[in-house]
């Protein structure tokens, strides 16, 4: 399966840990994960020299090409959420984890698009549950 996985970059990296552990699943089951470098150390720096531009397409043109967004919301992101609204404005499925505790903004919480499943997390071991059961169903 083709997997976008969605994270903070310039909001924060306090969850790095949880994106490794998340990417290191999904690419270690076989699915393709062409955003898995976005969860490594220094990504920031990485991206840093890519264009605005070059970033945008590159991004919506893996969106367009995947068949489910996963994203970690713990930390809020312009970038992430417009990645959830494209994703579902093209009718893609997709799933928005957090950690217990953590506030989400209510654009997420509040959506009732049929396509979006909002859930929590207590460790990351939990947060790999509830993507192998996201990605069952």
């Amino acid at each position: 399966m083709n997997i976008y996985f969605a994270c903070s970059i310039t909001g924060g990296r306090e969850f790095e840990s949880v994106y490794q552990a998340i990417v290191h699943e999904l690419v270690g089951k076989g699915h393709e994960v062409p955003t898995a470098h976005l969860a490594e150390s220094g990504i920031g720096a990485v991206e840093a020299v890519i264009s605005p531009n070059a970033v945008y397409e590159r991004d919506v043109n893996w969106i367009r090409a995947c068949d489910l967004l996963i994203a970690e919301v713990s930390v809020p992101s312009h970038g992430v959420g417009y990645e959830i609204g494209f994703a579902l404005g093209i009718g893609k499925p997709v799933l928005a984890l957090y950690q217990s505790g953590r506030k989400l903004s209510k654009m997420i919480s509040g959506n009732p698009d049929k396509n979006l499943k909002v859930e929590t997390y207590d460790t990351p071991e939990n947060a790999i549950r509830v993507i192998v059961d996201f990605l069952a169903n």
